[in-house]
């Protein structure tokens, strides 16, 4: 059963843990970062996280109701250093970009926590703060409420599933992850015109194109469709 969580004024530790740290929700989460980075999500246990806090385990509780609520708190995490290093500029097309490259890169600086957390909704505070920025700038195009939500079901989903996808190949050994790559040329590119001639004729700009992500062409393919819904509102250019 969950423990219930005390409030933050009742549960910061006085005294320094054996590290000589004061322990705090940002403290844990950083440390979280840390322990996914080395272990991966596998080694992420509240025995492991308590040996690098150098803290009872038990202590983690006080912070958060479980193992569960601390993967939101370092999805939340994420999403505020997206936000954090966002710099709008007041056009909408250039802001929808900008952030959705800052939160796709914030989740592939720590690929173990992305594949833990790209898949989850927080709740909290900055993770919020992202949503409420999307709406913001998509309802400030002048798009009606339900495409605006439309729009913005679709910009989210797709910044966090290819977050996940990519993670996904970083998160991998860098074996695993060159055999992949290398299967474009191996294997890919040897198949006979005869059987798969489409794949032949693309072979090699299949073996250029596919170790990278897809993300930013498809980012833009979406921002496409939303420029198209204002021209046809009479909002947007060309309308």
């Amino acid at each position: 059963m969950a423990k219930k969580v005390v409030p933050e004024e009742a549960r910061r530790r006085r005294r320094p843990t054996r590290q000589g740290a004061v322990l705090s929700e940002e403290l844990i989460v950083a440390t979280a970062l840390r322990v996914l980075r080395e272990h991966g999500t596998a080694g992420l246990t509240a025995r492991r996280l308590g040996t690098a806090l150098g803290a009872d385990p038990s202590t983690l509780y006080r912070y958060f109701s479980g193992m569960d609520d601390l993967a939101r708190a370092v999805g939340d995490e994420l999403m505020g250093r997206a936000l954090n290093s966002w710099n709008p500029s007041g056009s909408w097309r250039s802001d929808l970009r900008s952030l959705g490259l800052a939160v796709h890169a914030s989740y592939l600086a720590h690929p173990h926590a992305a594949v833990l957390t790209a898949s989850r909704v927080s709740g909290r505070t900055r993770e919020i703060a992202v949503d409420e920025t999307i709406l913001g700038i998509l309802r400030g195009t002048g798009l009606p409420d339900m495409q605006a939500v439309r729009f913005y079901h679709a910009f989210i989903d797709l910044v966090l599933g290819f977050a996940a996808l990519d993670a996904g190949s970083l998160a991998l050994s860098e074996e695993a992850r060159t055999a992949d790559e290398d299967m474009w040329r191996s294997t890919y590119a040897r198949l006979p015109a005869a059987t798969h001639p489409h794949i032949a004729a693309t072979a090699p700009l299949l073996a250029a194109r596919m170790p990278h992500s897809a993300y930013p062409v498809v980012l833009d393919s979406l921002l496409d469709g939303v420029a198209a819904a204002l021209a046809a509102t009479g909002d947007g250019p060309g309308a």
